[in-house]
């Protein structure tokens, strides 16, 4: 089969590989969509270390092809998203209900991590009754593959910062998950949400998802916007959503004593991240740090469906650009260097 992979650190292409096999508990998925995310770009810069011919991809969905003996809950033919995250669910930190660290920080992080990834024709998916759900009849597979990353990850931000109904939000950076953000903030009832973010048309779809006010800081000062906002304030929940140390202090700084500040951005780079320590309270103005990464398992990708089933949320606005897997160099350079406007990035198979 043929698989898109980081040849090394730096370097991309296309390979030819062996139809995965699976395990007893397995599945092998024939991919039908997969969308490119910054964290592949993350990986082949460096981000987690060298990687040797290591597929790319962690975002699909596709056809069951051959299940292992003991998988009950899919069938070959089925439609199925696999989530980005796939635990070990007997590991302790799973059934300690940390599923996406299973095996240590991060454990849970297997596609093009410590595996193989979904930018190929075939993929292996682990635990396959726990990590895969049936996708609905009226859910196309351009729609649903949105769940296995973007919209479960954003969402956690939402879910994490402990919104309050008719609370403030400020969302920082409107990429992809900053986007799934604005929208989970929207859901769970805040009442002003602030989208931080100077690409247009990104401004443009974060209205869309429901910022109320867009703060552009290229053009005004982020800390003084935000709290004027919110009548001196601060707001109820951050989300920082870049991955960046300064936007990470500017989330800290406009947040509210008593408010929560959730990271879902990737820290690619730097040694630390910094927290602005008067604005901290000196450790004392009872500001929560929530951290996660994106949930996994077949309950949340079924919820996550059921969301896009009853049309809460429509992600495909956010589909700048459609490749076929034959044009996969091309669509990660666009991606990668973040050419033509793009926001994300669909592959057909």
């Amino acid at each position: 089969m043929k698989a898109f992979v980081m040849k090394e650190i730096g370097a991309v292409g296309m390979m030819e590989k062996p139809v995965p096999s699976p395990g007893p508990n397995d599945a092998i998925v024939k991919t039908t969509a997969a969308l490119i995310c910054t964290s592949d770009s993350h990986t082949v810069a460096g981000g987690i270390g060298p990687r040797t011919d290591l597929t790319l991809g962690h975002e699909g969905v596709g056809v069951v092809s051959e299940v292992g003996s003991a998988v009950n809950a899919v069938r070959p033919g089925d439609r199925v998203l696999v989530g980005a995250i796939t635990p070990n669910w007997g590991d302790p930190a799973a059934q300690a209900g940390n599923a996406s660290q299973s095996g240590g920080p991060l454990g849970g992080w297997k596609f093009s991590n410590t595996k193989d990834g979904v930018f190929a024709e075939y993929f292996h998916v682990n635990e396959a009754d726990a990590n895969m759900a049936k996708i609905p009849g009226g859910v196309p597979d351009e729609v649903a593959v949105y769940c296995a990353d973007m919209l479960s990850t954003g969402f956690m931000g939402a879910e994490h910062g402990n919104i309050p109904i008719g609370g403030t939000v400020a969302v920082f950076a409107q990429g992809p998950v900053g986007l799934m953000a604005t929208a989970g903030a929207k859901l769970r009832g805040a009442g002003l949400i602030i989208g931080v973010e100077s690409v247009p048309n990104r401004q443009k779809l974060a209205r869309s998802y429901g910022a109320d006010e867009i703060v552009d800081f290229t053009t005004e000062d982020v800390v003084d916007r935000v709290m004027d906002l919110t009548g001196g304030e601060g707001v109820d929940t951050a989300i920082e959503a870049l991955g960046a140390d300064v936007t990470f202090q500017t989330a800290v700084k406009v947040t509210k004593p008593g408010g929560t500040i959730s990271v879902i951005g990737y820290f690619g780079e730097g040694e630390f991240v910094r927290i602005p320590r008067v604005e901290w309270g000196v450790g004392m103005a009872d500001k929560t740090i929530a951290t996660g990464l994106c949930p996994g398992g077949r309950l949340r990708m079924d919820q996550l469906l059921r969301l896009l089933e009853m049309r809460r949320v429509d992600p495909t606005a956010m589909t700048t650009h459609t490749f076929p897997f034959d044009e996969m160099e091309r669509a990660f350079e666009i991606a990668d260097r973040k050419l033509e406007d793009v926001v994300k990035v669909l592959i057909r198979f």
